[in-house]
């Protein structure tokens, strides 16, 4: 299940050809380590059962194993300046600076820990970042084995895949994952290969063999939060090339076209995969989510927490999951925080509108698109997790065009502080 290079339109199959990346192929295995990191430790019951502990030791080994084969390619420290990643250091130092009077105990130092290995292992790859489509390889392949191995967990034990802890939604029956993990997963590369496709960098045959299975797990996860993405992120990633492309606004009046007749004739169906057989007051207030937002808000801080949180916590308050971005980095980073991770959300876009249109720009607005609008049901974009290496994704295609060879591309690490 991979999205390759095909040949040149007009040999064979509809894919472009593409200059051969200067990428090493090491650096395609700590990108795939660093994936292996954010799929977590907790889910649904597993085929061969595995301890947490165990899960967190093969989470956090991936980790560390990436940070080392980076430093070994890397060895001269020669990265890109990036203000995503500048703003996202300036985050992680906020957040190590809210998690030293360990309120939240030795575990926010921890967390702090893991940022810091995370954040620095990107920085090393920032090397290779060169507006090309290799990182978006990288993250296709490497999902598309964990989509496969959650396939796999469905036919060998439909009973742990789908478990009533779920309500009956797909989950990981080989390695822990929840359904919201699988859904954001299956969207974000089943998103990817469609416009990757679209551009002719990979052929319409790959296109279906990644996208109709991937879909369909999407689908039997339930997840609201990916599938909405996924439709905005698509949308927005296609208006923005209304104007410069005829197969653009082609594809788009026939979506749109399909789309509202489709949404007419299963407008029951979609109603009820949407309610996920839930009552109309559960899900106004988003699956009990709203009751433990508002009581994160009414809860009582000092000054020092509202600018800079309370440290790094596993996302939850008073046992519960926030699962909302922006709450979640209140609570633990504080105003300071979100200011942050606004900013380079906010650089991320502007950079991108500003950039001439290109299919690099297209998957790269869809990327964005896609973390924040998932951000108000999720959380993740305070902390190492998954939406940050789609937001490292987006940030390397969107780095103007430079020959690998040319080393006045890079500057070394020590005069990177602007």
């Amino acid at each position: 299940m991979t999205a390759h290079t095909a040949p040149a339109a007009g040999i064979r199959g509809d894919a472009a050809a593409e200059p051969t990346s200067a990428t090493p192929k090491w650096a395609g295995l700590a990108w795939a380590l660093l994936i292996l990191n954010t799929l977590g430790s907790t889910g649904a019951k597993t085929v061969i059962p595995l301890p947490r502990s165990v899960s967190q030791l093969v989470t956090m080994g991936a980790l560390m194993t990436a940070f080392v084969i980076a430093l070994v390619l890397n060895k001269h420290l020669r990265i890109r300046p990036s203000a995503y990643l500048l703003l996202l250091t300036l985050l992680l130092v906020s957040s190590i600076l809210s998690s030293a009077d360990l309120q939240e105990g030795a575990g926010a130092l921890f967390r702090c820990f893991r940022l810091t290995v995370f954040v620095t292992t990107l920085w090393l790859l920032t090397r290779w970042w060169d507006g090309g489509f290799t990182f978006v390889r990288y993250h296709i392949r490497t999902y598309a084995i964990v989509l496969a191995s959650v396939a796999i967990g469905l036919v060998i034990s439909p009973g742990n895949a789908m478990p009533d802890i779920y309500g009956g939604r797909l989950s990981g029956a080989i390695w822990p994952l929840t359904p919201p993990q699988i859904g954001q997963y299956a969207a974000v590369i089943s998103g990817l290969t469609l416009l990757l496709w679209f551009g002719r960098r990979t052929t319409w045959r790959s296109a279906v063999f990644i996208v109709v299975p991937v879909v369909g797990l999407l689908m039997l996860t339930h997840t609201r939060t990916a599938t909405l993405g996924l439709v905005a992120g698509l949308a927005v990633a296609f208006l923005s090339m209304l104007m410069t492309s005829a197969r653009a606004r082609k594809v788009f009046a026939w979506t749109v076209g399909v789309g509202g007749v489709a949404g007419v004739v299963l407008a029951g169906a979609l109603q009820t995969w949407f309610l996920r057989g839930q009552s109309a007051d559960n899900f106004s207030s988003l699956t009990g989510r709203a009751k433990v937002w508002d009581a994160l808000l009414e809860a009582p801080r000092t000054t020092a927490e509202y600018i800079f949180g309370v440290g790094l916590t596993d996302k939850s308050y008073d046992g519960l999951p926030i699962d909302n971005s922006w709450l979640a980095i209140y609570h633990e980073q504080g105003f300071v925080g979100i200011a942050l991770v606004a900013g380079f959300l906010l650089t991320l876009i502007v950079v991108a509108v500003l950039r001439p249109p290109s299919l690099a720009r297209t998957c790269a607005i869809f990327l964005i698109t896609y973390c924040v609008s998932a951000s108000y049901t999720e959380a993740g974009l305070g902390d190492a997790s998954p939406y940050l290496l789609h937001l490292a994704v987006a940030a390397s295609l969107l780095v103007r065009g430079t020959p690998q060879s040319d080393e006045q591309a890079f500057i070394p690490a020590k005069e990177a502080s602007a």
